[in-house]
């Protein structure tokens, strides 16, 4: 009989801390919001973001910062479309950047149109972009990459070199990646999580591998804990949530469990329910 009430027990170190956010408003959700064929027109290749969309990266980055989540992340992994690193640099990155700093910055000024001051990489977790993240791939302009040839002059802080190929051969122009098998990259994507030793990671990702992804989750919950995973994000919305590792995927030990007996001495414990079934103390 079930009497936990709903409620899991996992070991800490088993456990991370993802920090899920969308990108910000970009071009092309301003012209999809009006047509949705508007996302197969060429000019919105690899969309920036709007003033409007730079307006709620500055609210967001505001939040992370009063609430204590930016000197908790201890690493930002972003999807490698223009939007995306803008949103994450925006967000969690250094304040803007000035002269005499000898760093290279996240974003130079002016980056993809976005009329922003360069961002400094000073006091800030590192960033990683992962092509895993990346949106439904196929069709839409929008979610086609450019070169990373051109990505690093606008980002030269920011780490490509899990990226294997520089230009983009995922996007296909006449074929639209399906769902299932959108949901089953972010699967993947949430398993090479287990490989990072970070404990707390930022993931600035699209909504619909958000929306596919988490939806293959949650179904064991109460409807409602089923919808605050999987309901759709709206632009640069956050959410903080906890991954488990329950098949030992993760080969971290604990950094703060204790073994105790020390020094050794007799422990038989007194209640006959902690003894192993051949008679041995737990």
């Amino acid at each position: 009989m079930d009497v936990s009430g709903g409620q899991s027990v996992y070991p800490l170190h088993r456990c991370k801390t993802i920090h899920l956010v969308r990108h910000a408003q970009g071009i092309h959700n301003v012209e999809g919001e009006k047509d949705h064929s508007a996302y197969l027109a060429r000019h919105l290749f690899d969309a920036h973001l709007t003033p409007l969309g730079w307006q709620q990266v500055d609210n967001l980055r505001k939040h992370v910062q009063t609430s204590g989540i930016s000197k908790k992340v201890e690493l930002v992994i972003t999807s490698p479309l223009l939007r995306c690193m803008q949103t994450a640099v925006g967000v969690f990155g250094g304040e803007d950047s000035t002269d005499g700093i000898d760093v290279p910055p996240l974003m130079v000024t002016d980056a993809g149109d976005s009329n922003r001051p360069a961002i400094s990489s000073s006091n800030c977790p590192p960033f990683i972009a992962v092509e895993g993240c990346r949106e439904h791939l196929g069709v839409h302009w929008c979610d086609k990459r450019r070169s990373i040839s051109e990505y690093k002059p606008l980002f030269p802080a920011v780490d490509f070199s899990l990226i294997e190929s520089d230009d983009d051969v995922l996007w296909e122009a006449d074929v639209r990646e399906k769902i299932e098998d959108v949901a089953s990259r972010g699967i993947e994507f949430f398993k090479w999580l287990w490989t990072r030793k970070e404990k707390e990671i930022a993931i600035v990702t699209h909504s619909g591998l958000l929306t596919h992804t988490l939806a293959k989750f949650g179904d064991d919950c109460h409807p409602d804990v089923k919808s605050e995973i999987c309901s759709r994000f709206q632009n640069c919305e956050l959410r903080t949530m906890v991954i488990v590792d329950r098949s030992m995927v993760g080969s971290d030990s604990s950094a703060t469990d204790y073994p105790g007996k020390n020094p050794s001495g007799e422990d038989a414990p007194s209640d006959v329910t902690c003894a192993t079934p051949d008679g041995l103390p737990n």
